[in-house]
């Protein structure tokens, strides 16, 4: 398989500033889950979910004051769109079901809506902690899958490197849901599922033509661990825009047009297949490159033909 370029772009060239780029990203993402905080939906907590429909002219203003004058000032309210027709959805951390339906049918009726305009739904706490710790088993399981398959199929180091690329990803990630105090949902979960599968799809392409290309070195070739990498991300990177751009056009459509609930999912799909594509030729690749570089192998051969003795050799001559 050729590079697709006629000449190649030096992504490990720039690996420290790709790395670097990195490190400020998630120093950024754990500063604001650190100060900010994630805001878990009433899937998680606990809590009621009202959903208001065909609301008319009612502002936001107007249904904040209705809910705050039955008891449910805290609720947090966001507009919404069902079915072409105008309306909100509520979320408190009323665990009782039967509180809540009155505390919404007293809302409905002081804004002159319909008693089938709404619909409610609660979730106990005892449910919510069931789903924490369903979601943190599977990306628990989803982790040790990962790093067990790429290793029997590669090696342990491309099974570190490809996770450390895949935390990078979710750490970000959930670093603007923090920023933006974006509820985290079950479809967010699924989402960021979806993104580790996506994540380490990009990373062993690249992992997997820089194996081949490691073993297919005939006597007398003389490259670098670093060459090969760059040679080997040049020859899928073409590859791997083309499935970011086709995966991303629907994701952007969900984003636009889709109801609520789609777009929980969606915007965490946009941001982790965007740095899910940049994670494996900036970090992921880089990481393993570096780390390969120290075995007395390769170790060797960067000492004779890598970036240092390139530039001592032509120092040499321009001294001459």
């Amino acid at each position: 398989m050729r590079s697709h370029f006629s000449f190649e772009i030096p992504f490990i060239g720039h690996r420290r500033q790709f790395l670097g780029l990195s490190c400020v990203l998630v120093v950024l993402a754990v500063v604001g889950l650190l100060t900010r905080g994630l805001v878990f939906g009433i899937e998680f907590r606990g809590g009621t979910e009202m959903d208001f429909r065909s609301t008319g002219d009612v502002t936001i203003e107007q249904m904040r004051g209705a809910l705050e004058s039955v008891g449910e000032g805290s609720a947090t309210v966001q507009t919404a769109v069902t079915e072409g027709e105008p309306g909100f959805l509520v979320r408190s951390d009323t665990t009782d079901p039967a509180t809540a339906n009155a505390h919404a049918a007293d809302a409905a009726s002081s804004l002159g809506l319909a008693v089938d305009s709404y619909t409610v739904t609660t979730i106990g706490p005892d449910w919510g902690a069931d789903v924490t710790r369903s979601s943190a088993a599977a990306f628990a399981v989803a982790i040790l899958a990962i790093i067990l398959y790429v290793t029997v199929r590669y090696e342990f180091k491309m099974s570190l490197t490809a996770v450390c690329a895949l935390l990078h990803d979710l750490v970000i990630t959930l670093g603007v849901y923090a920023w933006f105090q974006i509820a985290i949902s079950p479809n967010v979960v699924a989402a960021l599922l979806t993104i580790m599968g996506y994540s380490l799809y990009d990373t062993v392409v690249e992992f997997n033509r820089m194996d081949e290309n490691a073993r297919q070195l005939k006597d007398g070739v003389h490259r670098t661990y670093y060459q090969i990498c760059n040679f080997s991300i040049n020859e899928v990177f073409v590859r791997s825009i083309n499935t970011t751009i086709v995966t991303v056009v629907p994701v952007v459509a969900l984003l636009a047009i889709g109801g609520t609930t789609l777009r929980d999912f969606a915007f965490a799909m946009l941001v982790g297949e965007l740095l899910g594509t940049y994670s494996s030729f900036a970090v992921a690749s880089p990481l393993l490159a570096m780390w390969k570089t120290r075995e007395p192998k390769w170790a060797k051969l960067e000492a004779r033909y890598g970036e240092p003795a390139a530039k001592a050799a032509s120092g040499e001559k321009s001294g001459e």
